[in-house]
């Protein structure tokens, strides 16, 4: 069954049948391989994207029933350059192979923070960031990079 996808801004025609999984059309139709599969159940959020601009785990989210935009941690390179410097002079880059969930889920909450308090931002934080796993960092360097940016959400970076 073909299916009409936009992903970071571009329409593509895909094929998907049933159930198969968004993640699997991103990696294996249009080559986009920052997207990671580690569970495929919808439990470790390394396949996180945003569609309509939530993050959603695009491992459980069937291809065919997506009818908003799809963005990609290839697509919000630019956008996310500052957060991933942070992650990097913290310490919150380890093995990476949950990075592309947390960069993408990252983006969401500094969007969703952006005009929020910063009374009890680092518990907000840390509750969004929860369902993306990391094995490697014990998330206290991913809170404190994200919790650097949203207060500081115009501060020059290195080379991205």
């Amino acid at each position: 069954m073909t299916h009409r996808l936009e992903v970071n801004g571009a329409p593509f025609d895909v094929r998907a049948s049933g159930l198969e999984p968004l993640s699997r059309v991103l990696r294996e139709q249009l080559g986009l391989t920052g997207t990671k599969v580690a569970c495929g159940r919808g439990e470790c959020g390394a396949c996180t994207v945003l569609v309509g601009g939530r993050p959603r785990l695009s491992c459980t989210v069937p291809a065919v029933l997506v009818r908003e935009p799809v963005r990609t941690v290839e697509d919000l390179a630019d956008e996310t350059a500052q957060l991933r410097a942070e992650f990097a002079d913290r310490g919150a880059f380890q093995c990476g192979f949950c990075t592309p969930g947390q960069v993408v889920t990252a983006w969401a909450v500094l969007r969703d923070e952006a005009d929020r308090p910063a009374d009890g931002r680092r518990e907000r934080v840390a509750h969004a960031m929860s369902g993306v796993l990391c094995r490697c960092t014990g998330y206290q360097a991913i809170t404190a990079a994200i919790c650097h940016v949203a207060e500081t959400p115009d501060e020059p970076t290195g080379s991205p």
